[in-house]
Order: structure tokens, then C-alpha cells, then sequence
């Protein structure tokens, strides 16, 4: 049995050591009183359900029961979830993981629900009788909970209109983190002492490019201008004239929406629709050219994928998108919809719609319930199985098991591909003496993802994950790029950190 390094849970692995000889439990968090109470409750509930016949003995050696503790209030799990091993054939192999999120366990509930999920793990064809499938099973980038995402930036201002507040206040301290005015003075003076440094080597260009990816609001970008433009009359430069400031976001909307804050710095302003996972595809003709890219808290809300590393193999993770019966049934009657129309319902939302139930309200509220209710479910599928295996740019198998070599021999980790992606196609837009700075929730050391659950989890209506920062450093310096982490000190209890990447010299 394994648990977190948490002085009161030693006494718990003790306890239960004689127990668990044939099963691995895993503390995934530091929650004490949570932690206490649920495993006694797991252990006590699997080895009755062990004794009653429900749990088979060879089931029962290959169990590893993952204790996790899910911070985000909105997220995709039930109570209990059971994630069984496959190969490529579809053949079940031996390895299974059972999650709770101990969280949501209160007393009594743990039986039925371990019965539940290992139930649909022992079935040959598993039923759906208790759930509305919304896809295959498949690779958690592709799924359709991020198309539920795309509608949400797509259609923010509806959403922001139903719950009556914007987006920014959903975020912990009811603000982006991006906004903080000593950060951005911070930023600004790092920035006028590079481009003093340029000037007095004579090279600094005639004209000075800043792309801000993911625009929001625009309230950042407003205001590191403003401070920049004072910096620099105080100081007596001209460098404020030469800005040209690239504002790109995937949305109209949203870049509809940040152009009230900028007003004041219109004519150095230019707003581009742009993926941020390829910026380089619609800026390539400012390769080398970009003194400064910055972005907060888009690389957490990038598509991604998970990969579990169990004894000496990788397992990709897989998922399916579902609403639970009992929802389907409560969506069908609160919004006269009939239950095997439902699917295509969905369809129609997500085509960018929010009025095809008589009225535009109605409709909004019919997302946010539905969006409420849709779980994940998860399948291992062994990596050497998939020939094809779709790893992001920048990774093949042979890169990600060197860099795994000094991590944890057991463990759960993101791929980051969204972001690692954007990371990559932004690199060759930089000047030689640029520099890209992303303002993020950061895993920056992979034992993290032993002592934490680190996403999927919902955000009103997007979804996030925190970043692999270890790995993306790893990827960026096999590039010939230095990558350092910064905590944001800026504010107190902030879990974001400041990456700051730079060509190596």
C-alpha cells in the first residue's frame, strides 16, 4: 500500500499493511481528515465486497485503488470510477485502476458505487442503460467536451449574461492573475531595460513587435500599455512609438469584446484571429521578429491528453464523453425535449446555436444544466499497442521514455499536447533577444502528480488542466531554449507561475 508523504497517513499505510498485500492503495493528495476517513471506508468496503463474491480474486490482485481529492467543484468523475486496461484488439489486459474522489464520498455511498464501476469492468460488452454515450472511446484531445469549450469562448457573452457575472470572476480571487498592476509594472520596467539594452548596442529594430495570445478582455494588454507609455516619457525614450502589439485570439467574440480596453493605444494595436496552438502558421512572416509573446491562462484550457506509467509501460488514456441516465431523464422533462432526441440536441448546441428551444435564454440554460451533468469515462489502452499513437509535436515514444527515466516509476501525467504545441510554433516567432512569458497553473516537477489531481476539471463553461511545465522544459531545452519557473508572488495563494523562455546563447 502506498500513500502520500503526510506524517498522519504513515500510521494509516500500518494499519492497513496486513490487509492490503494484494492491493495497492494510492493517497494522491494531502487532505488528512479526507484522507483518513475514505480509506478506511474503501479498504473495509472492498474486502466486504471481497467476501461476499462481488470482487473476484484475480480481480482483486490486479486493483490499484487510487485515493484522489478533486478541487474544482465542476468536474467530470462520479464518486467512483473503474479504469480497466486494454490492448489494441479490444482484450482486456491485467491492469486496473479504481478512483474515488474522496471529495464527494459520504457515508454509506461507497458500496453501491464500487459495485457500479467495477460492475461495467466485468461486463464483456458493457450496457449503457445508466448513461447517454456522447462519442467513442478516443483520445481525450479529440473528445467532444472540447467543442463544448469552443462554444463557451464562442458564446461567452450569453453565458456571462445567464450567470450575471463575467468570466473573470469564476477564476480563484475573482480575477485574472494577469491583471495584477505590480506584475505588469514588473513586466513592463524587465521590458523598457531590454529594449535599452538593444538600443545601446545599436539593435534595436525600427519596428517593435508584442503578440499577446488569448486576448481576453483586453484589460491586460490596456494596461501594461499604459504603464509602458508613462515608463517611457518618464524616462525620456521613445520606444512606446515603435510598439506594434499583435493582439490574436481564435474568437471574434473575444476579440470584439477586448477592444474597449486598448482605446487609448488603438493605432499600435492589430487584432488577428489565430489559433493558439499554431500562431507561427498565421505570423509566419514574423519569424525572428517578435521581441516579447505573452499569455495568461491559455495553456491550461488547450485540448490534451493524459498517459498512466505502471510497471515499466505506458498506457494511453482514453475517454468517452457521457450524460447519467437519471440527468438525461431530468433534461428531457424540464425541457420537453424527448430523450432519444437528445443527442441530436447536443448537436445542434454545439453547432453554435443557443436558440433552438423557442428562445436564446432557454437554450443557454439548457447548456449550462447539460454541461453540468456530462462525466468522463476513462479506458487504458498499452501505447506499444498503437502504432499510430498521436503524440504532439516535439514527442515520439523513444523522447517521452528518456525523459521519463528519473521520474516516478508509477504515475499518472498530462501531455500537454495543446500547449506544448503552441509552445513549439511559437519559439521560431521570436527575435534573437525575445523572450515568451506564460502566466499559467504549472506541474514543474513530475512527483507533483503523485501528491495531486491536476485536471481534467470544469471552469463554468470551459474545462482546464494544469500544464506539464517539467516536460515542456525538457522539449524546449533538447530545442536549444532556456525555460524557468517563477512563482507568482504577486498575490497571495496563487497556484500560477511564470514561465520565461529564451533562445540559449
Amino acid at each position: 500500500m502506498q500513500l502520500g508523504r503526510n506524517a498522519d497517513c504513515f500510521g494509516l499505510a500500518y494499519k492497513f499493511t496486513a490487509l492490503a498485500r494484494n492491493m495497492i492503495v494510492k493517497l494522491n493528495h494531502l487532505q488528512g481528515k479526507a484522507a483518513a476517513t475514505s480509506a478506511q471506508d474503501v479498504i473495509g468496503t472492498v474486502y466486504t465486497l471481497l467476501e461476499e463474491g462481488h470482487i473476484e480474486k484475480a480481480q482483486f490482485a490486479r486493483l490499484q485503488i487510487e485515493l484522489d481529492w478533486i478541487q474544482y467543484k465542476q468536474n467530470f468523475r462520479e464518486v467512483v470510477i473503474a479504469t480497466q486496461g486494454y490492448n489494441e484488439q479490444g482484450q482486456q489486459v491485467p491492469i486496473m485502476d479504481v478512483h474515488v474522489d474522496t471529495r464527494q464520498v459520504v457515508p454509506g455511498c461507497l458500496r453501491a458505487a464500487l459495485l457500479r464501476a467495477l460492475a461495467r469492468t466485468n461486463a464483456q460488452a458493457p450496457q449503457d442503460q445508466d448513461r447517454l454515450p456522447l462519442e467513442q472511446f478516443q483520445s481525450m484531445r479529440s473528445s467532444i467536451v472540447w467543442e463544448f469549450n469552443k462554444l463557451y469562448w464562442t458564446r461567452l457573452k450569453d453565458w456571462e449574461i445567464a450567470t450575471g457575472k463575467g468570466y473573470e470572476q469564476a477564476l480563484p480571487g475573482g480575477q485574472s492573475d494577469g491583471h495584477n498592476p505590480e506584475a505588469i509594472a514588473d513586466s513592463v520596467g524587465d521590458f523598457w531595460t531590454l529594449l535599452r539594452d538593444l538600443e545601446s548596442k545599436n539593435q534595436l529594430p525600427p519596428e517593435i513587435y508584442l503578440l499577446e495570445i488569448g486576448v481576453g478582455t483586453g484589460t491586460r494588454c490596456g494596461l501594461w500599455l499604459t504603464r509602458f507609455r508613462t515608463l517611457d516619457q518618464q524616462r525620456g525614450t521613445s520606444y512606446y512609438p515603435k510598439l506594434r502589439v499583435l493582439l490574436g485570439d481564435y474568437s471574434l467574440a473575444t476579440l470584439d469584446m477586448s477592444k474597449p480596453a486598448v482605446t487609448d493605444h488603438a493605432d499600435l494595436c492589430s487584432f488577428l484571429v489565430l489559433d493558439a496552438i499554431n500562431p507561427l502558421k498565421t505570423l509566419s512572416f514574423l519569424r525572428h521578429k517578435i521581441m516579447q509573446v505573452h499569455t495568461t491562462n491559455v495553456y491550461d484550457n488547450l485540448p490534451d491528453e493524459e498517459v498512466v506509467r505502471r510497471d515499466g509501460k505506458l498506457y494511453f488514456v482514453q475517454v468517452r464523453a457521457y450524460v447519467p441516465m437519471a440527468d438525461v431523464v431530468r433534461l428531457a422533462t424540464e425541457f420537453e425535449i424527448q430523450p432519444d432526441k437528445l443527442r441530436s440536441t447536443i448537436s445542434r448546441l454545439l453547432s453554435g446555436s443557443t436558440d433552438f428551444l423557442g428562445d436564446s435564454a432557454r437554450g443557454v440554460a439548457f447548456w449550462m444544466q447539460l454541461w453540468s451533468a456530462v462525466r468522463l469515462e476513462e479506458r487504458l489502452v498499452q501505447m506499444e499497442d498503437l502504432p499510430d499513437f498521436p503524440f504532439p509535436q516535439g514527442l515520439d515514444a523513444a523522447k517521452v521514455e528518456d525523459i521519463l527515466k528519473e521520474a516516478p516509476s508509477d504515475f499518472r501525467f498530462h501531455l500537454s499536447s495543446g500547449a506544448l504545441e503552441s509552445f513549439l510554433n511559437t519559439l521560431p516567432l521570436l527575435h534573437p533577444r525575445g523572450y515568451l512569458q506564460v502566466q499559467d497553473i504549472f506541474v514543474t516537477d513530475l512527483d507533483q502528480y503523485r501528491l495531486g489531481f491536476y485536471g481534467p476539471g470544469k471552469l463554468d463553461g470551459s474545462l482546464l488542466n494544469w500544464v506539464n511545465g517539467a516536460l515542456l522544459k525538457e522539449v524546449a531545452e533538447r530545442a536549444g531554449y532556456d525555460v524557468h519557473f517563477a512563482p507568482f508572488h504577486y498575490r497571495k495563494g496563487s497556484r500560477t507561475s511564470v514561465l520565461y523562455t529564451t533562445r540559449r546563447e
